[in-house]
């Protein structure tokens, strides 16, 4: 059996759901500020609340942690996890600056690299695995622009709450980096240049002080051209808008539904792909990281350092407003 543990319960009480249904873990604790919420978890799913995260830590037989705490701690915890031995499951993002990224890498790479990864959910959805395997396999020929809009509807959760209080909180590391995610995932491409505009309009007044908008345009050395912007502050349900352009082909997603067009006439209709676009819920990347750690193998952890440092380059770019060239951990 293989112990786990989750600290944080908000996103992280599907985590908890998703190790208790998985019959190869044993959920052995629970940690979040909230006590109560803490004990109600726990006597669900039949696991203990620790006292504090370094309780957790000191476990020999904990093996695996996932971290859903709120985002300015995921590097010093999974730095903890680390250098304790401990395979490690973080909610995107799983840090946010280059500099913490190559921190993290150094500390992966020291405990004999064990399991990492960051919970970038859109890679379960059936749609994007479908779609990265059409990309794959050539059917939208060479790809040439990707477009993706983070549409999160939910402003009350950075006007009020934990998000108006971080420091520097990044609307691009806090929810742009999905999009940022599938554009690295499904070209198998990573960019070299950024440079990104935003402003916080809709939040003018308000307790929270970022750009609660921003645009990126990323360019690759292929000559693929992506943008991704972050909107917080959409009067519009959560969505994520996705189209990818390639030569012989295009895929949009959007309030429409997906679809393919593979010909430029405009009497061809195009061809309807009726898959889900979201994953079943929040904890749906967690049996394939278990995978990784039984198997002892990568789970794919310089990819998900990659989309932080193009997350960050994003950020920077924003700041100077000028292009950044992407430093890589």
């Amino acid at each position: 059996m293989i112990g786990a543990a989750v600290v944080g319960l908000g996103v992280g009480e599907a985590h908890a759901h998703a190790y208790a249904g998985d019959p190869r873990t044993d959920l052995r604790w629970v940690h979040d500020l909230d006590a109560e919420r803490a004990r109600r978890v726990a006597d669900e799913l039949g696991a203990r609340v620790a006292s504090s995260y370094e309780e957790i830590l000191s476990d020999a037989e904990t093996s695996v942690v996932s971290i859903a705490s709120f985002d300015d701690a995921h590097f010093e915890q999974t730095i903890g996890a680390l250098e304790s031995g401990k395979h490690a499951f973080v909610e995107k993002p799983l840090c946010r600056t280059v500099d913490e990224a190559r921190t993290v890498k150094r500390a992966w790479e020291a405990a004999g690299r064990p399991a990492l990864a960051s919970n970038l959910v859109l890679r379960g959805a059936p749609l994007y695995v479908w779609l990265r395997e059409e990309v794959s396999g050539g059917a939208l020929g060479a790809p040439y622009a990707f477009d993706g809009d983070y549409l999160y509807g939910r402003l009350h959760k950075i006007t009020e709450g934990w998000r108006s209080e971080v420091e520097d909180y990044s609307v691009m590391l806090g929810g742009g980096i999905h999009l940022v995610d599938l554009m690295l995932w499904l070209t198998g491409q990573r960019p070299a240049r950024a440079a990104a505009s935003g402003n916080r309009i809709s939040t003018d007044g308000t307790a929270f002080r970022y750009d609660d908008f921003v645009a990126a345009t990323f360019e690759f050395d292929s000559g693929l051209v992506g943008r991704v912007t972050a909107n917080f502050g959409s009067v519009h349900a959560h969505r994520h808008v996705v189209r990818l352009f390639g030569t012989d082909g295009t895929f949009i997603t959007d309030d429409v539904g997906a679809r393919l067009h593979t010909s430029r006439e405009p009497t061809e209709r195009p061809r309807p792909i009726d898959l889900a676009a979201e994953p079943e819920g929040k904890g749906g990347l967690v049996a394939g990281f278990l995978d990784a750690v039984e198997a002892n193998g990568d789970a794919g952890t310089q990819h998900e350092l990659d989309v932080v440092c193009v997350c960050a380059a994003a950020d920077r770019a924003l700041a100077e407003r000028t292009i950044v060239g992407v430093d890589y951990a």
